[in-house]
């Protein structure tokens, strides 16, 4: 079993900022890729940022220049750093992880979503 766990989502104002912490544990032998995602409401779970194991990155046009996308290898976690935050950033935050396993096949894992919310 893999676990994701996000935290780090809240209320704040337009042009604040939020630092997102996805912590990964359970059976794991190493992580490959790992990103962030979000789904508004009434809209379709999209990407926001991904990050290769070796830290390359790549971000969403919509949030290009105000969000940073990084990890932490040894400790299993990826953050996600939102900056000028815009109303049209609110949405619930996934976290999700490519896991290679100490035993068994390699899956991709969802954490549970943290909710961001962008209000004056």
């Amino acid at each position: 079993q893999v676990q994701l766990v996000e935290s780090g989502g809240g209320l704040v104002q337009p042009g604040g900022s939020l630092r997102l912490s996805c912590a990964a544990s359970g059976n794991i032998l190493r992580i490959t890729a790992m990103a962030w995602y979000r789904q508004g409401p009434g809209k379709e779970r999209e990407s926001v940022a991904t990050i290769t194991s070796s830290g390359s990155t790549n971000y969403a046009d919509s949030v290009k220049g105000r969000f940073t996308i990084s990890r932490d290898n040894a400790k299993l976690m990826v953050y996600l750093q939102m900056n000028s935050l815009k109303p049209e950033d609110t949405a619930v935050y996934y976290c999700n992880a490519n896991v290679l396993p100490r035993s068994g096949a390699a899956g991709n894992y969802w954490g549970q979503g943290t909710q961001v919310t962008v209000s004056s």
